[in-house]
């Protein structure tokens, strides 16, 4: 009887009558009316019925609160959710329907007390949860319906905007069909992705952040730095944001409203990453991807990224293995009460162990491995060094900024053929050569890995296997980019890494490389100003000047002795 009254008023079949949202100082008769919305149903045409928009405004008169209900495609009754008298908040409607193109299926409508349009909360909960649409119907003094303001989500244009508004007299005046519009924009939206997709790479948003105990100017040096390392990684940067602030935010890092205007514009854009100029916090990782379906990453993250694309020998895939487990193993958080670990027996942990101890433990066991391994490395290394330091011939090593122009250097030096590109980190490996002097001396001189502004812990130790070659080294090679006007800042980042590595009483001369990038004569000056040498390994200019300057730390100074044939 109750299905066949609930089809002859026009009703869909009831479902669990839960309403959500600020239930608390309700009466029982008004919940009771509540619940009974669930029994109503739309036409999939409309996007409200009359009688149901009554219903809600006389409801919402009577208790002086927003009251809403999110529909499916369908007309039926999903959500029914209370707020207050000025705004309404959603409940979590789950994630969102498969494909980024897709909308979620449920449109909004709800109340406004006061006549006012959509305001910016309505039109964020449409842009991020991928509403059908969003709606507002008047609440008159007599509790009757009056005008309705309505929003839908746009394709992308040339005003950039994400959304339109219109607006109807009455609900018997509004004229839009929900379903028919939804269906067209995901056609639209399919369309676009499609055609943006052509290309092959991801889109990314870069985030910068400054402000307490960092300048704006070096948190803008630092974004420029951020997109050359997401052009390394083959992301295509569309967008970058500056956020200034004077306390990091502990659970968003930018704060709630920023990170909701950076996702409304990387929908507005069509963004796949957001790439965040700082190392997040496990927790604020887990609050970011909360708030987004989008790829989160950090600067740590896109440089282990990098150095995994760029690893080509056995040694330094294991290395660049060990640094992402790493950082991986603290981000391996449940947050589903159901992975919870069940308590039992005495001091065990009973039968209840989750996925998520397999996956912990099984991450422990292979980082305990490649730690057995690297060690191996080292060992291996060490005798190599050995056997070739019985020769008793001098080891030159290159160390610098990433980007410098090292392998350019060696290559020029030596006549070799060591991969050397415009970009970040575009080798990994160790590379060894000898170098032979004018006065018929040999040396060993040896091509490390770049450096960079707040290397990852875990990197610099997955990497030691390949950094101790730099503890057998004679003479290092501070390679330096003198046409980057950020030089100086790179050249005390090296250095503190050098400090950490215990390398900084190794005898050391700073290259100013690039010196045909400037005018003439300036890096010749940086080069004096600094006690260093200046070169352009491009153009093979400048050598003299350096082998002459080696020759003199490792042989007039007794550095090292003569192994040489006299010249």
């Amino acid at each position: 009887m109750l299905s066949l009254a609930c089809r002859r008023e026009g009703w869909s079949e009831p479902r669990l009558e839960e309403v959500h949202g600020n239930t608390l100082g309700l009466k029982q008769s008004q919940l009771h009316a509540l619940r009974r919305t669930y029994r109503r149903r739309v036409d999939a045409a409309e996007v409200i019925s009359p009688e149901l928009a009554r219903h809600l405004t006389e409801w919402s008169r009577e208790t002086n609160r927003q009251v809403g209900v999110l529909l499916d495609r369908k007309g039926d009754v999903q959500w029914v959710v209370v707020g207050d008298a000025r705004k309404l908040v959603l409940p979590d409607v789950g994630r969102a329907r498969a494909g980024s193109h897709r909308l979620r299926g449920l449109r909004l409508v709800h109340t406004h007390l006061d006549g006012e349009p959509l305001t910016r909360d309505d039109h964020t909960d449409l842009a991020l949860l991928r509403l059908d649409l969003v709606a507002a119907i008047e609440v008159k003094d007599d509790g009757l319906p009056g005008q309705v303001h309505l929003a839908h989500l746009v394709p992308q244009n040339a005003q950039g905007a994400l959304w339109k508004d219109e607006r109807a007299a009455s609900v018997h005046e509004l004229f839009y069909d929900p379903l028919a519009g939804a269906l067209a924009l995901e056609e639209e939206f399919a369309r676009a992705q499609t055609a943006r997709r052509t290309g092959g790479r991801e889109r990314a948003i870069l985030v910068g952040v400054g402000g307490k105990g960092r300048s704006r100017a070096e948190a803008e040096a630092s974004l420029l730095e951020l997109r050359e390392l997401s052009r390394t990684a083959g992301v295509e940067v569309i967008d970058a944001v500056l956020q200034l602030r004077r306390e990091i935010d502990p659970r968003t890092l930018i704060g709630k409203g920023k990170l909701e205007d950076i996702l409304l514009r990387s929908m507005q854009l069509m963004a796949d990453v957001i790439i965040f100029d700082a190392d997040l916090s496990p927790s604020q990782a887990i609050h970011i991807a909360e708030a987004t379906s989008l790829k989160i990453l950090d600067r740590t993250q896109l440089i282990l990224d990098i150095f995994a694309q760029r690893a080509q020998s056995s040694d330094g895939k294991l290395q660049v293995e060990l640094a992402q487990l790493k950082y991986l193993y603290p981000r391996l958080v449940g947050r589903d009460d159901s992975l919870s670990r069940l308590a039992g027996g005495i001091g065990g942990r009973g039968p209840g162990e989750t996925k998520l101890e397999i996956d912990r433990r099984r991450v422990r066991d292979r980082i305990t491995a490649l730690e057995r391994r690297i060690e191996g490395l080292s060992e291996s290394r060490a005798v190599r060094r050995r056997k070739r330091n019985e020769n008793g011939l001098p080891v030159l090593s290159i160390v610098g900024y990433t980007n410098a122009g090292k392998s350019t250097l060696l290559n020029a030096l030596t006549g070799s053929e060591v991969l050397a590109e415009d970009v970040l980190f575009a080798t990994l490996d160790p590379t060894s050569r000898r170098l032979r002097f004018p006065r018929e001396r040999e040396v060993i001189i040896t091509d490390t890995v770049g450096f960079i502004r707040d290397l990852p812990e875990d990197l610099v130790a997955a990497f030691r296997a390949t950094l101790e070659e730099l503890h057998d080294a004679d003479l290092l090679l501070h390679v330096v980019d003198a046409a980057d006007p950020r030089w100086d800042g790179q050249v005390e980042a090296v250095e503190s890494i050098l400090r950490s590595l215990d390398l900084l009483s190794t005898p050391r001369i700073l290259v100013f490389n690039k010196a045909d990038r400037l005018p003439p004569g300036q890096a010749e000056a940086l080069a004096h100003q600094r006690d260093g040498v200046a070169v352009s390994a491009a153009e093979r200019t400048g050598f003299e000047a350096l082998l002459h300057r080696c020759e003199q730390v490792l042989w007039r100074d007794a550095r090292v002795a003569f192994t040489g044939r006299p010249g």
